[in-house]
């Protein structure tokens, strides 16, 4: 079970990456280009939304079926995992990282419905999704995208 869990968490990353940085990129042309809010920038919005809240829910699920984390935490002791790279990536970093992407991305959708005209919902979009765009890359385990 773990690795199909795993696998979907995996590929399902590839999709939150896309669509986080295509809703980034047209927040901030729409922002700096000064036009319209539209139904699709809208749409683009919440479909970045539920693929990142669905990633999160696949994430928690890994999270206690992983060896990486409940076994190296009660195996080794939670110093050693601070001291170990590789498991403070997977075990604190990763999570905590994602966690707070997931919260800026929900800030940010919230936030922006409540604005009344285009360029102030698109500011809001662009603020909030970009710095969610750099926690996401900034804690991707990188070297187990490229195996």
């Amino acid at each position: 079970m773990y690795t199909t869990v795993q696998f979907i968490h995996s590929y399902w990353a590839y999709l939150v990456l896309a669509v986080m940085a295509i809703t980034t990129i047209n927040s901030l042309m729409g922002y700096f280009g000064d036009r319209e809010f539209g139904a699709k920038d809208f749409r683009l919005a919440l479909f970045t939304l539920i693929c990142t809240h669905i990633q999160l829910l696949i994430g928690i699920v890994l999270y206690f079926l992983s060896p990486y984390t409940i076994d190296a935490i009660s195996e080794v002791g939670m110093g050693e995992v601070m001291s170990n790279p590789t498991l403070r990536l997977y075990v604190v970093e990763h999570p905590l990282m994602m966690i707070i992407t997931i919260t800026l991305v929900t800030i940010g959708y919230s936030k922006h419905k409540k604005k009344l005209t285009s360029r102030p919902k698109f500011k809001i979009l662009s603020i909030f999704y970009t710095l969610a765009l750099i926690c996401l890359l900034s804690r991707i385990p990188w070297s187990a995208w490229f195996d």
